[in-house]
């Protein structure tokens, strides 16, 4: 096999995933699903390529004569797909996030065991630069053992919601709770590491008039401290103050690394400052040293998104597909060590702010315990094991909020 055949679901957030596929030299666009016509339409538009069929049904679609299929659906219901393509022999690369309950986390590990197919989790700030550079660095011991970290991953969306929840009261980022959306800002400190996340206390904002203004009905911002494996601890904050900021550090046991802030104007997550010692207890006093790390690759993944990280995630999937291993795939155990301190995190806030114990599902024995927990914000998926959306419970939305949103999105198509 030279080229990987991909198929992709969901044309918004697949688009990257699209454009990487048809130049890349180890892949190959096949298809592209998507429920909504306008964006299937686009995409057939944009691709203007005949050897790349179009489905607007998930069943077809996993049908087509592929390798692998990206997920870049709902991020609430990656999950089930995920399952059903790697029972239809299909590798997966899944978007953010990896499950949305317990016994989705127990069911999609099951099937990667039993399938034997490869996932990947598509956490795509672990392969901006200075995060990048950071693994490399620690994995040859440039900061010693790891001791303390933090990461950072604040975005505003409110100039932006009506693009991406269309005023839909029902959307899945309309019932988000604080913590859910961890992996950002928590998944790049794993990655680096390698470690397990083994407790999480929780901590949530007040909701103000900024989500409630667009319909969202979770609190702005969520926080999570971890405790690893090691001992170590990891402060994991992310949602939507109102300015943006992307950030990341590691303490070690001889040194220190992290990114350059954002307002800075010095390169933000593209550039690393290390400061650190030959020895530990050698207490050198020499100034930390910073670079904006590249490689082969570098001048390629410039023009994806998110800095460049687009390009490396889709990038080390198909390199993992045709044999040739990186080591770098983040697959189905270390996604969920990314994403369960987050739910257990809610369950923290929920419990009035006591750490939680986070089960390490690659113990079968472990598993039982929680195979049929679906305890979440989504009704439909929760029934009677509906959580609220934030710790003073679910608050009441006008309908008024959503009609505005949607007009707003309406008139921005236009």
């Amino acid at each position: 096999m030279e080229k990987v055949r991909i198929g992709v679901m969901g044309a918004y957030r697949g688009s990257t995933m699209i454009d990487y596929c048809r130049m890349a030299n180890n892949a190959r666009l096949v298809a592209v699903c998507d429920k909504y016509p306008g964006s299937l339409e686009n995409a057939k538009r944009t691709i203007n390529d005949e050897s790349v069929a179009f489905y607007d049904d998930f069943e077809d679609f996993i049908k087509h004569d592929m390798d692998a299929v990206v997920l870049a659906n709902y991020a609430t219901e990656h999950a089930p797909f995920a399952i059903r393509c790697m029972e239809r022999g299909l590798h997966v690369f899944s978007e953010v996030l990896p499950v949305q309950t317990m016994k989705e986390a127990v069911e999609l590990i099951e099937c990667v065991e039993r399938t034997g197919k490869i996932y990947a989790y598509g956490e795509n700030y672990c392969y901006m630069a200075a995060p990048r550079e950071m693994r490399k660095l620690y994995r040859e011991g440039k900061i010693g053992k790891f001791e303390y970290g933090e990461g950072e991953y604040v975005h505003n969306c409110a100039p932006i919601w009506p693009d991406i929840t269309y005023g839909d009261p029902d959307h899945w980022r309309n019932r988000l709770y604080s913590t859910y959306y961890v992996t950002h800002s928590l998944g790049p400190i794993i990655h680096i590491t390698g470690e397990r996340p083994v407790s999480v206390t929780g901590f949530e904002s007040t909701i103000n008039e900024r989500p409630l203004g667009v319909g969202r009905r979770g609190a702005g911002l969520g926080m999570e401290i971890v405790t690893l494996e090691s001992g170590a601890i990891v402060k994991s904050i992310h949602g939507e103050l109102y300015e943006n900021s992307i950030w990341y550090t590691v303490y070690g046991s001889k040194g220190r690394m992290e990114s350059a802030r954002e307002d800075a104007a010095a390169g933000d997550v593209d550039r690393i400052y290390l400061k650190n010692d030959e020895f530990e207890g050698e207490y050198a006093d020499r100034p930390a040293v910073s670079w904006e790390p590249k490689d082969e690759n570098t001048a390629e993944a410039q023009t994806f998104g998110h800095g460049g990280s687009d390009f490396y995630s889709m990038y080390y999937f198909a390199e993992k597909i045709l044999g040739r291993d990186t080591g770098d795939v983040i697959d189905v155990y270390e996604a969920l060590d990314m994403f369960l301190p987050g739910l257990f995190a809610f369950r923290s806030i929920l419990a009035g702010g006591i750490p939680m114990e986070i089960p390490d599902l690659r113990d079968p024995a472990v598993r039982d315990k929680w195979r049929d927990d679906v305890a979440c914000t989504d009704p439909a998926v929760a029934g009677a094991a509906l959580l609220p959306t934030a710790k003073g419970g679910t608050p009441d939305v006008p309908d008024e909020v959503y009609d505005r949103v949607r007009r707003e999105w309406e008139s921005r198509k236009k």
